[in-house]
Parts: C-alpha cells; structure tokens; sequence
C-alpha cells in the first residue's frame, strides 16, 4: 500500500452545527416554552366528536358482542371457564371494533377526498421553500449500491422541482461489517462526482453504535441539526418523490407548531408472492386505514420511523431518549423508538400529523414469512418495553393510545390462542364430564351442559364480518376510484386478487399468531432480541430450511385437529380455518415464498398495484439504474484500499483522532494489531483477523500503514 500525495478532496461532512438534545424525564413534566397542550392551532374543528364516536361506537360493539357470547357458553349458568372467554372475547371485540369503526371514518374521508389537511395538496404549482432540509438515510449494513441507487434517484427527482438547493443529503452509518463500510465509502465517493449531487451530499459512519438508529439520528442532530431546521427521516429502502418532499417541506414551514408529518408509504418491489401480497395490501386497504386513524387522532398523530418529516428544533427539544432500567429485553435503551419520539413530541407541546392522501412515497418489504417474523420479534420486544413508558408524566391520551395499540397488535396473538384453546376445553368438558342432571331444586327439565351451536355460528359470521369489512371497504373505495382500479388490473382482478389475498392471509393468519406468541414467551423469559439486519432479498427457500423452521406448527395443527374431532364433527368444521393454515404450514410458507409464483401472478395482473402498472417517475430512476440486492460481490475492504489510491486517501480523512493516554482501550485494535505484526503477508492478515478485529484496523491509521509495507500474498 503505497503513500498518495495529499489531493483536495471533497468533504465528507459539512462544518458542524451544534443543537442541545437533552434527555428527557420520563417522571417530570416537559418545559412546553409556552405552546399549549390541548388544543393546537392546527387541531381540526370537532375532533373530540370524532374520537367519541370511535370510541363509542367500539364500545357498544364490545358490549354487543359479549352479550351474544355469553349466550353461546353461559345460558345455562355461569362456568370458570366461560367467565375467561367473556373476558377474552370483550378484549378482543374491542380490538376489531376500533379498527372496524376507524376504518368507516376512513371510508367517509376517502369517498369526500377529505383528510390531507395543514394544506397539503396533490397538484397545483409546488411552493417555493424558505428553509434548508436535511434528508437523513441511516443504513446497517445494506448493499451499498442499493441504498446511493436511492440516494440518486431522490436527488434527480428533487432536481426536476428547481429546489434541490434547499436539500441536503446525509448517509448516516452503522455499518459494522468492514468490507461493507469500505464499499460504502467507494459507492458515495462515485455519487459525489455527480453534477446533481455535488456539496449536498454527505457520509459519515460512527464507530460505536450507541442506541441503534436513534442513537444514529440523535448523534447527527447533536452535531449538525443547528444548520437545518427541518429533517426528513428516510430507512435504507427508502424513496420519495422530490414534490412531495417538497409539498411536506412547504407544510412545515406553514405551521410552526407542528413538530411532525408522516407520510404514508407504498410497499413496492415485492417479487415473491408473499412480498406481493403485502404490498398488495398495503396500496389497497393502507390508504382506508391511514385515512381512518389521521381522521380521529388529528394533531395527535404518530411516527413509523421513516418517510416522515421532522421540525429538528422539536425532536432536540423533546425526543431525547432515556436508556429504561435494568437489562434487555424490557430494560435498555428504547427500541421502538419512533412512538415514543412523537409521544414526547406531542408531550412538549408539538403536533403530529398524518397526511395520507398524498403519493411519492416508498419502501420495500421483507419477501418471506420467516423475514417477517425475524424484524416483528425485533419490533415485539420494542412495543413491549413501551409498558415501561406507558405512564410517563404528561403524555397526551391519545399517545398513550398509541402505544397500547402497538402493544396490541402482538398481544392479541396469544390472546386469540387462549380463546380457541377455551373455547375447545368447554367443548371437551361438555363431551367428557357427566354432570348432576337433576338438581335438589324441583324441575320439569333436567340441567343439561350446553354450548348453542346456531348462536355459536351467528357470532362467528358476526366477527368475520367486522373482521374483513375493511378489507371490502377498501375494495369499494378503489373500484369508485377508476383510475386506481385500472391501474390494478381492472375491478374483476381487483376483486380476485382481494379474495386470493384474503384467502392466503386467512390461512397465514393462524401461523402468525403461534409465531407472536412465541416471540411474546422469548421475550418474558428475558432473551433480547438483538440487531440484525432485514434481508431483503428474495432467492429461493429450500424446502429443508422451511420444514426445519415450520414442522412445529404443522404438528401442533395436527393436535388441535385430533382434539376437535374427538369432541364432534361440528367443532371440528368450526375450527377448519385456523386447522388448515397450521398443518398446511411447510407448504404454505415455501408456496408464498416462491419468486415463481409471485412473477406468475403478476403476468396475470393479479395483486397488481398502480405503481407496477404505471410506475411513477421516481421508481423508474430508480430501475435505471438498480444493482442486484446482494452483498455477495462486495470487494475485500484491503484490497479494495490497497488498489484504489482516491479511495484510500479519502478513507484516512474519515478516522477517529488517535487514542490519548489514559483513554479507554479498543481490545479488538490491540489483538488485531498484534495479528498483523505476526503475519508476513496481507492474505495471511486476512486469514486470522475477525469481523470487529478488521473493523478496528480499518479505524486506525498505523494499523493501516503497517498493511501497506506487507505483501499481498
């Protein structure tokens, strides 16, 4: 490795710009600075009658449905085990009748074109900004490539507004792999070059992943947020269209008091039939669903942790995240950080909104059950923790609402499998136990154990129906919407593919609930979920892996199957739903992980979204130029180094200060050190150095200057 005479290159950072972000109290009231709490100036009129209504009318839903319970279990007295169903049953009533009732107000504000609000418009000229905006891309180890593919394509796309001036672009690493980071250098040293990307673009990799991802913001906020008073959150997969970031940009400047706008994004890129369905979903019932909950929660709203634009002075004054006491999985520094960040947003006086009828907005989705899984037990340790935070002083009720319903969406797994449980329990006790037919009271009949058969299939088709209105509420709302349904193959694929999505997610439904349950137990038995990074590749699923990862399922499927069966015919047909998707689990999985038949259904223009169809301009900058989603051809880190003197050169330029005497010592640099010492080639180096240790001597400019007198091999 040989020395490169000193050459002016571009920065990698701008001059820093520091903004205080100081923890906060989770215990004490914020400083609002004089902004008010309970109604903001951009609250929408008569918003405490639409939560009245929300609540309300799931309340008496609740109410209903546990009164027709009651009589399928209990007409005949009232039995342990029918009390636990009640009690299960009005939980769970509840939980689809808000989503139920939500999605009725959506379905009003997506008939009416309503729910954009703070002025947000679809078309129309683009307002002319003020203010600079930082675009933050955080990334963990992704294929380089893929994330400046994205990078480019929003920066072209934000050239073709006339305002990319006011934009900044900033790759903000965690990257821990050593090859990767190397490529990731190399990668926005190319983007540099280009005439649309020149002094708006910048890198930077930490070298402690303190706090993950907010940690990864909190740190960028801390060091540069003074200069821009708005940022837009982006993930790795991320892209948006530069008018609608511009559109959000022109929102936050019109409203000083909000703190936050989430967009909402579209799932695109989806390959497997798994990725294609969730994506499917996501375009067709999202809009429904988003629309339903900004109509209700208005100024109260919530952050996903990415696609969303963020007031900086708002998230350093009141977003700064305390580490929870005690250990992992409950203890540690937050995980699901985004709803606690716009809690304590909302807390210090700020409003969050959520404009969903405004496109240009995108991400992508895991291609797999199996990666599902892995990101939701992430994702399930994150809503749990937030038990912890659930009574932090001066939270609005709304945000606490928020967090209940994060901690619900995995909670009422295992809580469905405890109803179907109880519910084939009572039929085993009725089938097996011989009670005291006559009693000592006098009586023309004798006391017979009962479970009403015909009020036990009206309450079923009750619950399926609320269960899956939504879904055909959404159908309705985008075959009224005719450019939308033509873009998805016409109303009759539209509706096919809302019934082949329906179908494969009923059967999938039951093979989820086991795997959140499982995930739940992990979590209470106090194993930390880690930090692993989402693939995003969709290659092909041997069977091998699938039956190795689902055979429990299918066995348990098969035990639950023998239960009813034993107890009758009718339990048996009553439970077939749920008994199918669980023994059919091994096939079930490797079938909708297939890129085959996500590409076959695509050719017959089923589950097919607008933005296959007809992509918008945004995602064709991205197709022009989109690598392979792989890190398998990423070069060695030395090599790379040893071979490419711009790259070198601008790589010692992004290290760490030497370490100062009586400074905490790096074990990793020290043992990798003495491993270059002892080995007389750069391939033996390789050959004995780890992942951390190699990371380590790519941190420090003598370790590398010691490479560079060895021999390649």
């Amino acid at each position: 490795m040989s020395t490169v005479p000193s050459q002016d290159f571009t920065a990698f950072l701008p001059p820093e710009s520091p903004l205080a972000m100081p923890v906060q109290n989770l215990h004490q009231k914020p400083d609002r600075h004089g902004r008010p709490f309970w109604r903001l100036p951009t609250t929408p009129p008569w918003l405490w009658l639409r939560r009245l209504f929300v609540f309300g009318s799931s309340i008496l839903l609740t109410l209903y449905s546990v009164r027709e319970i009651n009589k399928v279990f209990n007409s005949f007295g009232y039995s342990t085990l029918g009390i636990i169903i009640l009690v299960l049953f009005a939980i769970l009533s509840f939980w689809i009748g808000l989503s139920f009732i939500s999605a009725l107000g959506g379905f009003a504000t997506l008939l009416t074109h309503g729910g954009l609000g703070l002025g947000v418009t679809r078309h129309g000229p683009l307002p002319k900004l003020k203010e600079r905006t930082a675009i933050l891309m955080p990334t963990y180890n992704e294929p380089p490539e893929r994330v400046i593919t994205n990078v480019r394509a929003i920066l072209r796309s934000l050239q073709e507004t006339g305002q990319a001036e006011s934009f900044d672009v900033f790759i903000l690493s965690d990257t821990t792999d050593p090859d990767i980071w190397i490529q990731e250098e190399r990668t926005f040293l190319a983007l540099q070059n280009q005439s649309y990307a020149k002094g708006h673009v910048f890198y930077r990799r930490r070298f402690q992943n303190t706090d993950r991802k907010a940690g990864n913001l909190g740190e960028w906020v801390t060091r540069f947020g003074g200069a821009y008073p708005h940022m837009l959150t982006l993930d790795a997969d991320s892209v948006m269209d530069g008018a609608l970031i511009v559109r959000l940009t022109a929102a936050m400047e019109a409203h000083p008091g909000v703190g936050l706008i989430q967009s909402l994004p579209t799932i695109v890129g989806g390959h497997t039939l798994f990725a294609r369905m969730q994506q499917f979903a996501g375009r067709i019932y999202g809009p429904l669903i988003a629309y339903g909950v900004a109509w209700w929660h208005g100024s109260e709203g919530n952050y996903w942790g990415h696609n969303a634009i963020i007031r900086t002075q708002a998230f350093a004054e009141q977003a700064g995240l305390p580490h929870l006491p005690g250990k992992p999985p409950f203890g540690g520094h937050i995980l699901s950080h985004d709803f606690i960040e716009a809690a304590l947003m909302r807390r210090g006086g700020w409003a969050i909104h959520m404009v969903p009828g405004i496109f240009g907005s995108y991400e992508e989705s895991p291609p797999s059950l199996t990666d599902i899984a892995i990101r939701d037990r992430r994702w399930c340790q994150g809503n749990l923790q937030h038990s912890r935070i659930l009574f932090a002083k001066g939270l609005h009720w709304v945000s606490r609402s928020h967090m209940l319903v994060g901690m619900g969406a995995y909670v009422m797994s295992p809580l469905w499998l405890l109803f179907l449980l109880c519910g084939i329990l009572i039929s085993l006790q009725a089938h097996f136990y011989h009670p005291e037919y006559f009693s000592t009271e006098r009586s023309l009949y004798p006391h017979w154990p009962h479970v009403d058969p015909i009020q036990a299939r009206n309450v079923f088709i009750g619950t399926m129906v609320i269960l899956l209105a939504p879904k055909f509420l959404a159908l309705i709302a985008t075959c009224l919407d005719s450019k939308t349904s033509s873009y998805s193959g016409g109303r009759f694929r539209l509706t096919v593919s809302v019934l082949i999505e329906t179908l494969i997610g009923g059967l999938i439904a039951p093979i989820a609930m086991l795997i959140q349950t499982s995930a739940i137990i992990s979590i209470l038995l106090g194993r930390d979920s880690g930090w692993k990074t989402q693939n995003r590749v969709d290659g092909r699923v041997s069977l091998k892996e699938v039956t190795h990862g689902y055979w429990f399922y299918s066995a348990f499927g098969v035990a639950l199957s023998a239960a009813a069966w034993s107890v009758s015919l009718s339990l048996f047909l009553w439970m077939l739903p749920v008994l199918i998707g669980l023994v059919l689990a091994i096939p079930l999985v490797a079938f909708t992980a297939s890129r085959a038949t996500g590409d076959a259904a695509r050719k017959s223009k089923l589950l097919l979204i607008p933005e296959e169809s007809h992509p918008p301009e945004v995602l064709k900058l991205v197709e022009e130029e989109l690598p392979p989603l792989t890190n398998d051809n990423i070069p060695e880190a030395f090599q790379a180094l040893h071979d490419d003197s711009t790259l070198r050169a601008a790589h010692l330029r992004t290290l760490p200060p030497p370490r100062k005497p009586g400074e905490q010592i790096n074990v990793p640099l020290l043992t990798g050190m003495i491993k270059l010492q002892e080995s007389p080639t750069l391939k033996a180096a390789l050959g004995t150095l780890s992942r951390q240790e190699k990371a380590a001597v790519l941190s420090c400019p003598d370790a590398l200057a010691l490479l560079g007198e060895k021999p390649i091999s």
